[in-house]
């Protein structure tokens, strides 16, 4: 997604308490701020999300193609990182799901959102799943 795309979501999610129109109308979308790999600089991704018991899950699809998204570089290289749900902004530290239960998760999310069925099917590559656990304040 371009950066101009994603900074029109970012506004529109702060300006309206987490919620989105467009594409990602009703969707859960949270605001995922990284630490870039290899610049150092911070950066805000809008990507969907589902809850599995205290955790976030969010997919690292790519809407599909063959690379990984750099927020999920950045995790692998920095795993701390910031979420935004609703009006609430917190620290989040990265796991990566193994296989069974990337396998489980990502079928919920197909669940959720039929589209990621079409990513999977779009690309050769195993599209990781990403588990954030909120750290304490």
């Amino acid at each position: 997604m371009s950066s101009d795309f994603n900074k029109q979501i970012i506004e529109e999610f702060r300006a309206n308490g987490g919620r989105v129109g467009g594409m990602f109308e009703g969707s859960q979308l949270l605001l995922l701020t990284t630490t870039g790999a290899r610049s150092g600089k911070l950066t805000t991704t809008p990507v969907m999300y589902l809850k599995d018991g205290d955790r976030y899950v969010v997919i690292a699809s790519n809407a599909g193609s063959d690379r990984h998204p750099a927020w999920y570089h950045n995790l692998r290289a920095n795993p701390e990182a910031t979420a935004e749900v609703g009006t609430e902004t917190f620290v989040v530290k990265a796991a990566f799901a193994d296989d069974e239960e990337r396998d489980r998760l990502y079928a919920r999310m197909v669940e959720q959102a039929a589209g990621f069925a079409e990513y999977e099917a779009k690309t050769s590559r195993r599209i990781p799943v990403v588990v954030l656990e909120r750290l304490p304040a």
